[in-house]
């Protein structure tokens, strides 16, 4: 049993109790004596040629201080890309700038072009009305295929094409996956579209910048998953402020789900506007600006092979997709689709040989970068996907048919370059089966029949690759940043700890959590530790939180850092008990020399850190704080089997999500509560894309979903009560906690699962329905049940997206 509120306790999050009371501080709640109000201008055309701005009627209006265009950020730098990517024939990626505010031209609904600053917000809408825009309507691009012709308007003219990279991995397996596919005795092809999202947290991106003139020092109030990166990047690429003369704050966050990773042109210009007027300037998103500027996630069209042999065991893979990269470079946008997604083809299965391709391209959309999962949930539907469909056609169980396939030995080195170090497939499978009553199924379909309802059994198997790592290999694969994390402890004389950490928390609970770690090593109670986050002023170098890192990277330099500290204090209780340092143990909050009955509590010898009268400080210099930088030696994979339940409704098409059930295997937990609540939230948005939310654009590049009036979120009412369960156990090898990471496990194995269960509610009820694009919408359901029912074996795009799904697939516009 763990040790009271300690690792693997359930304690209640203590950073809940001020956000219930309403007295958590959001960046929103900040402001400053003095302040302005930013209103920026965006584009409501997609593609076009800026002629003019006429900024004199709202220069002249009531409040203002300044309008803002391109002409004021010359010689500034545009909004860096923070990962680089080699297309096969060895040259990098085309790489245009992004400006702050739009130059020349803009190219996605929703470009920044003008910013009125005002006395306030209301006074700064107004005059941004007033501006006059002589803006030249260009043909736009929308579709990623058409995107790449000859002949297609190109979305940077100083660009060779709208194709930013064609990348291949791993190049020297293709011409052997080629051949197993030709000769293979099976091979199932499908095309799938992986819909574009909205990510959506609770709290709209907010920026507030100030200068203080006295020191030439800068202040950043944002909000960010990472600021250390937003530092980095906005005062070395775009501003040119010394790192020592730029501080970002980021304070409580209300979610962020990667779509607050980035850096974006909101920071850069609050920030260099405060310097520009000498005055705070404050921007606030409204929902519906977030819509159009906030980056977007998926948006993939991916053509898959699955090869057998004469017995059905996985012999090749080969997959072509498309990523949609937008209108520019989001920061970590090129690393999604490539090494986020193709290291992960391999999925849970020992298929010997793998190829990816993926071609990025421009198009004249809201850029997309990484969202809850990045990169693993494309994976993961695609190989889900095409597994159940072999399944299908071969006649054979989807169950035993990954069963056959599963890989049982580790460490396993998967063909696409990364090692798994443990793992237990068929446990977690096994788990969710019996969570989930497989063995009754059958009964509980033929009561949904009685009831006029098709059921659904959908079963997807994940496994992800989270806590990104090491420095020195995703360098060489092309981030421009190193991906370490760090800590310092700091003990207080009187015992209690302060923990200044470069992860951030954006509700994942970390004040909970990593209080729980260091209480466990220590043995003293968790109330006596502090958490510090989210101040590059207070915080050690860090690189923030995404990816599901926090504990397994950020954790693991805590805890190196709070090691450092007790084998110092460890030096002082030995001199304070005359005894061997070698002989000192510390258990439940107390100091023991081993085979005695000696000791000393904990707070006596933090006392003596900072009192040093009783040890010789030539030994031993005062004080006890210590920090840590840890990098890590591989990724750690999460993995887990997922089960869907769904009934559709064969007059309209309605799907109804009536159980689920995830089986996950996250290493090591720290809270068991917390771990609950994550995998929750993360299986309520993968079923969100399953089955309503849509990213859609129309042929002009008008962006047609751009409110809660037209994007479907899901609510409470839409989902069942999750059957959660992490008892599958396989520690990582490699940190010093065992943990694997779990904040995005949810969104990854979630979306295939029930389309699986989708799927198979139609084939049992005699519909040949191979494949579903998501969102699987009643329409789009009804109308794969009527193009099956009258054997049309017509394809039609979903709503938005940018192909036209090929093959076998039945699809309606949704």
């Amino acid at each position: 049993m763990p040790k009271d509120g300690g690792i693997g306790a359930s304690n209640k999050r203590r950073e809940d109790v001020r956000f219930l009371q309403g007295t958590g501080q959001y960046t929103d709640d900040i402001n400053i004596h003095n302040q302005t109000y930013a209103y920026f201008l965006r584009s409501d055309v997609a593609h076009g040629k800026i002629n003019n701005i006429g900024i004199e009627a709202a220069e002249a209006m009531p409040g203002v201080v300044k309008v803002f265009t391109s002409k004021d950020f010359e010689g500034v730098g545009g909004v860096p890309c923070g990962w680089q990517i080699t297309s096969i024939d060895g040259q990098p990626m085309q790489e245009p700038k992004h400006p702050v505010l739009a130059e020349g031209k803009v190219r996605h609904v929703g470009d920044p072009i003008a910013v009125v600053v005002a006395e306030s917000l209301a006074q700064a809408r107004d005059a941004a009305e007033a501006i006059e825009l002589d803006i030249e309507e260009l043909p736009a691009v929308i579709d990623m295929k058409e995107a790449v012709k000859d002949g297609a308007p190109k979305v940077h003219d100083d660009l060779t094409s709208n194709l930013c990279y064609d990348w291949g991995f791993v190049e020297d397996n293709k011409q052997a996956v080629d051949d197993a596919i030709k000769n293979a005795a099976h091979v199932t092809t499908l095309e799938l579209v992986n819909n574009r999202l909205v990510a959506n947290p609770m709290e709209p991106r907010v920026a507030v910048g100030d200068w203080n003139p006295a020191q030439d020092e800068y202040t950043l109030y944002t909000t960010s998953q990472n600021p250390h990166v937003i530092r980095l990047l906005m005062g070395a690429f775009v501003l040119g402020i010394p790192e020592h003369k730029l501080r970002v704050v980021a304070p409580d966050v209300g979610g962020g789900f990667g779509t607050k990773i980035f850096h974006y042109a909101e920071e850069a210009f609050c920030t260099f506007a405060a310097k520009a007027l000498r005055r705070p300037v404050k921007w606030t998103s409204s929902r519906s600006e977030a819509f159009m500027s906030d980056a977007h996630g998926r948006d993939h069209v991916t053509k898959i092979e699955l090869a057998l042999d004469a017995d059905n065991n996985f012999i090749a893979l080969r997959t072509e997709t498309y990523a949609n990269m937008g209108a520019y470079l989001s920061t970590f946008a090129p690393s999604v689709p490539t090494w986020l997604h193709g290291t992960l083809m391999a999925g849970n299965y020992k298929t010997p040989l793998i190829y990816v391709n993926v071609k990025a391209v421009f198009t004249n959309t809201v850029p997309v970068d990484a969202y809850r999962g990045a990169g693993r949930p494309e994976a993961t539907f695609q190989l889900e996907r095409v597994v159940d469909q072999a399944a299908r056609e071969l006649g054979v169980s989807p169950i035993e048919l990954r069963r056959q396939n599963f890989i049982t030995e580790f460490p396993y080195a998967t063909p696409v370059a990364v090692e798994y170090d443990t793992g237990d497939y068929h446990a977690t499978l096994d788990r969710v089966l019996e969570m989930t009553d497989h063995a009754n199924f059958e009964k509980r379909a033929e009561e949904s029949k009685k009831n006029g309802k098709l059921r659904g059994f959908g079963l997807a198997h994940y496994i992800e690759a989270c806590g990104i790592a090491p420095s020195n290999l995703v360098g060489q694969l092309g981030a421009r940043a190193g991906l370490y994390e760090s800590a310092t402890v700091r003990v207080n004389a009187t015992g209690s700890i302060s923990v200044m950490t470069g992860s951030h928390s954006h509700g994942q609970g970390h004040e909970t959590t990593f209080a729980q770690v260091i209480s466990e090593m220590i043995g003293i109670d968790p109330d006596q530790i502090d958490i510090i986050h989210g101040d590059t002023a207070r915080t050690p170098m860090g690189m923030g939180t995404y990816g599901s890192r926090s504990i397994a990277v950020g954790g693991s330099a805590m805890v190196r850092a709070a090691e450092k500290v007790i084998n110092k204090a460890k030096k002082i209780a030995a001199h304070l008990m005359e005894a061997s340092e070698g002989d000192i143990e510390l258990k439940d909050g107390a100091f023991t020399v081993a085979g005695t009955d000696k000791s000393v509590a904990w707070g006596d010898v933090t006392l003596a850190a900072y009192v040093p009268h009783n040890y010789p400080l030539e030994d031993i210099e005062p004080g006890l704080e210590e920090t840590a930088f840890y990098d890590p030696a591989n990724f750690t994979y999460p993995s887990g089997g997922y089960v869907c339940e769904v009934e559709v409704d064969e007059e309209t098409g309605k799907v109804d999500v009536v159980a689920f059930a995830a089986a996950d295997d996250f290493g090591n937990v720290i809270n068991p509560m917390i771990v609950e609540g994550q995998v929750h939230g993360g299986v309520a948005q993968g079923i969100g894309q399953a089955l309503m939310e849509n990213c859609a654009y129309d042929a002009d590049g008008q962006l047609i979903s751009a409110s809660y009036m037209d994007y479907a979120m899901p609510r409470s009412s839409d989902l069942p009560m999750f059957k959660v369960d992490h008892s599958c156990v396989t520690p990582c090898t490699h940190n010093p906690l065992g943990v694997k990471g779990c904040g995005e496990a949810g969104a990854i194995g979630s979306p295939p699962a029930v389309i699986n269960a989708v799927l198979d509610a139609l084939n049992r009820g005699g519909y040949d329905v191979p494949h579903l694009n998501m969102p699987a919408s009643p329409d789009r359901v009804w109308a794969a049940m009527n193009g099956a029912r009258s054997n049309m074996g017509a394809e039609q795009p979903a709503a938005g997206s940018t192909n036209t799904a090929e093959g076998r697939s039945v699809d309606q516009a949704g």
